[in-house]
């Protein structure tokens, strides 16, 4: 196993409370998008916006850009080390949400939404590095899983707050709220988290560097399927997430029970989170991946055969994507730990070019699912199936053609790569 660098003896960190800040630290990007849903149409109307599908675009930005900015953190921490950069990246986050929250007009924070997504792109890279600094093969799993359960409690209550938010005071002081908890999150991290990057691991900046990682990530067979069909998956997720205000407040007159529905789906995905962490070690992250995988697709063919027909009802949606959203709790910590398996010396720009490519591809695809919205769940639909098929294939190649087997049983020793 690789082990971190000693931190300071003032800034040692118990596992639970690491547990509990790398999961705030990824949830600080899903308080940018989920308490926003409840006031997208608050917000276009009130900053000039016409298209009903414009709207969008405030989720839809952000997550493209952060995809965009994502090769930047990682080169940063792998030379600096991941502490002083996270901060950044923290600091970044309060700092354009505060100017978001002062927008004047539709355009404005379109910008300003791409600036922020742009900056913080190390809140989504960092903590994968940081975990594989730490762990490695299923332990990392195992670890990934754990985070991503606290990750999911955002999603749960952030729509619910942009709904508290609304009903108290403007949209304008959501983002207030956001560069609040940001400011707690720094100091925590300040007071608390060491760095874990050895110093033998440094890596120099430069950008045939970073084109080597990049290249490596692409052309290495064993990740490569893994990262590209995460973002196909992601792809689809996001395509909800852009859409689901109108598909579920709207068409299927959830109306302000919307953010509680949300909060619902949101905490049977971290009931799943629970579960992998719990087996994931005993059965293996590709066993348990795959299989879920394998699910998902019957799900999502049956959710498709449920959409084309004319009488589908808001209960018999609801169930079906969360089913779908739970098998996710199976596929993202295990996809990501078995793509960074092989890039021990090199996490923070493997995590970057990995990150990047998947929120690259995930945000377009995604904004391209919510932009098709046409008053029915039938694109979002397709496009769950679409992914599902298209990350089996990619699994495929990565895997020659095996599925289920399991490289690297317990005790076994991981070489550094």
């Amino acid at each position: 196993m690789t082990a971190p660098s000693p931190g300071p003896a003032d800034k040692k960190i118990g596992g639970l409370e690491f547990i509990l800040l790398m999961g705030l630290v990824q949830a600080l990007q899903a308080l940018a998008v989920d308490s926003m849903l409840p006031a997208l149409g608050e917000m276009a109307r009130d900053l000039g916006s016409r298209d009903p599908n414009e709207r969008q675009l405030v989720v839809g930005v952000f997550l493209i850009f952060s995809g965009l900015g994502c090769l930047v953190p990682g080169a940063l921490a792998d030379r600096f080390g991941r502490r002083p950069v996270l901060l950044g990246c923290i600091a970044a986050y309060v700092v354009c949400s505060t100017a978001c929250g002062l927008a004047q007009n539709f355009t404005q924070l379109l910008v300003l939404r791409a600036i922020v997504g742009f900056a913080c792109a190390g809140l989504t890279v960092l903590p994968a590095a940081i975990i594989r600094d730490m762990h490695e093969g299923d332990r990392m799993a195992r670890m990934q899983s754990t985070v991503s359960m606290v990750f999911m409690i955002v999603p749960m209550i952030a729509p619910s707050v942009g709904q508290a938010v609304l009903l108290l005071a403007s949209w304008r002081w959501i983002f207030g709220f956001m560069a609040l908890i940001a400011v707690a999150l720094a100091v925590w991290i300040s007071l608390r988290l060491p760095e874990t990057l050895r110093r033998e691991y440094r890596q120099p900046i430069s950008l045939p560097n970073i084109g080597r990682s990049m290249l490596e990530v692409t052309t290495t067979r064993s990740a490569l399927g893994y990262v590209f069909g995460m973002a196909l998956i992601q792809s689809a997720m996001f395509g909800y997430i852009n859409s689901c205000q109108q598909l579920v407040g709207e068409h299927f007159g959830a109306g302000t029970r919307f953010p509680l529905i949300f909060a619902g789906m949101a905490m049977v995905m971290a009931t799943t989170n629970f579960i992998n962490s719990r087996i994931v070690v005993r059965f293996g992250a590709r066993r348990v991946s795959h299989t879920a995988l394998v699910v998902y697709i019957a799900t999502s063919a049956l959710q498709f055969y449920m959409a084309t027909r004319p009488d589908e009802t808001l209960w018999q949606f609801v169930p079906m994507m969360t089913l779908n959203m739970c098998l996710l709790g199976f596929l993202g910590a295990n996809f990501s730990s078995i793509a960074l398996q092989p890039f021990a010396r090199k996490a923070g720009a493997a995590s970057s070019a990995q990150a990047f490519i998947r929120m690259v591809v995930a945000s377009w695809l995604g904004a391209l699912v919510g932009q098709a919205y046409d008053g029915t769940a039938r694109p979002l639909a397709g496009a769950l199936l679409t992914a599902g098929c298209g990350c089996l294939a990619l699994i495929l190649y990565s895997e020659r053609g095996e599925l289920f087997r399991r490289r690297n049983p317990p005790g076994t020793t991981y070489p550094i790569a």
